[in-house]
């Protein structure tokens, strides 16, 4: 199988940073509600983290899509494996399991 300029382009954002959120704007100017309250479960938990913001690369924004098989942005990674979006970072984050993922 062939990969992607995108797709590795994605790989190395993965490998390179332990938490990654890909997301429509910046975490100091988010561009959605669900990538606001996802930067607001990431601050309130004191994560230290990357982000992506997808609506400056089209190829990106549709990538991240494919690669891990989720269909909407926001999107976080911890350890290159798919957390999920906003609704599932926010249980996580209820739960305490965010907060205990993210100090693995």
């Amino acid at each position: 199988m062939t990969t992607s300029p995108t797709h590795e382009k994605i790989e190395k954002t993965l490998t390179d940073n332990k938490i990654v959120l890909f997301m429509k704007g910046t975490p100091s100017f988010p561009q959605c509600g669900f990538s606001a309250r996802s930067i607001a479960i990431l601050n309130e938990i004191g994560a230290e983290f990357d982000s992506v913001n997808v609506l400056e690369d089209d190829e990106i924004r549709e990538g991240i899509k494919v690669y891990g098989q989720w269909p909407t942005i926001p999107q976080l990674y911890v350890n290159k494996k798919l957390v999920g979006g906003s609704d599932i970072m926010m249980e996580m984050f209820e739960s305490g399991e965010l907060k205990t993922l993210l100090a693995d």
